[in-house]
């Protein structure tokens, strides 16, 4: 379904944003006609990998303010492709349960704590692990969680072993602080970078 450049752009497009986007913004943006970006776009929402709703871009409204646009918004369903199959996800569910279960939550952090310093940036870092990162003023916020559905289900345990494991990530950056400020929809970790 990503194979396809102009549907790929598009899709990174969306999932980037951070708000709703409209056929002529997401054109604009990947530089294809608009008639192209809607034919991608609705592909994409027939494949699951983005969600529709209607609404006025104008924020206009009554009679005269014309019909409401398509916008488009990254699905909040996640979706797993393996061939063969695998089951990564029922396996994590498992042994999060058991670490709950037996009460080795400090374990599981400080396995976390070991993993290696990545020198890169942390927006690097964190983007070629799935997090999404963007600048919000004097942080690093996270549009996903590459650990959702396990933390929905274990929150303290995911949430906090995500922490340690973003700040061993990034360790070797004395400019990064990692703490714990949750938004909707959004990883749980922030990373202050400061400017020294």
């Amino acid at each position: 379904m990503l194979a396809d450049p102009v549907r790929r752009d598009l899709y990174e497009y969306v999932a980037d944003a951070g708000h709703e986007v409209g056929r002529a913004e997401a054109a604009d943006a990947v530089g294809v006609a608009r008639t192209l970006a809607a034919f991608h776009l609705d592909k994409l929402v027939d494949a699951g990998l983005l969600d529709v709703a209607h609404r006025r871009l104008t924020g206009r409204s009554g009679p005269g303010a014309g019909r409401p646009a398509k916008v488009y918004r990254v699905a909040a369903r996640e979706h797993l492709a393996s061939v063969p199959p695998r089951d990564y996800r029922g396996l994590a569910m498992l042994l999060a349960e058991a670490v709950e279960a037996a009460g080795a939550e400090e374990a599981l952090k400080a396995a976390a704590r070991r993993l290696p310093a990545d020198p890169r940036e942390p927006v690097v870092v964190l983007a070629e692990r799935g997090y999404r990162p963007y600048r919000d003023g004097g942080v690093i916020r996270c549009r996903n969680c590459p650990f959702h559905a396990l933390s929905a289900q274990f929150p303290v345990l995911v949430c906090a072993m995500n922490y340690e494991l973003i700040e061993a990530l990034l360790g070797g950056d004395a400019r990064a602080r990692v703490r714990l400020d949750p938004l909707p929809g959004e990883c749980c970790v922030v990373v202050e970078v400061s400017k020294n």
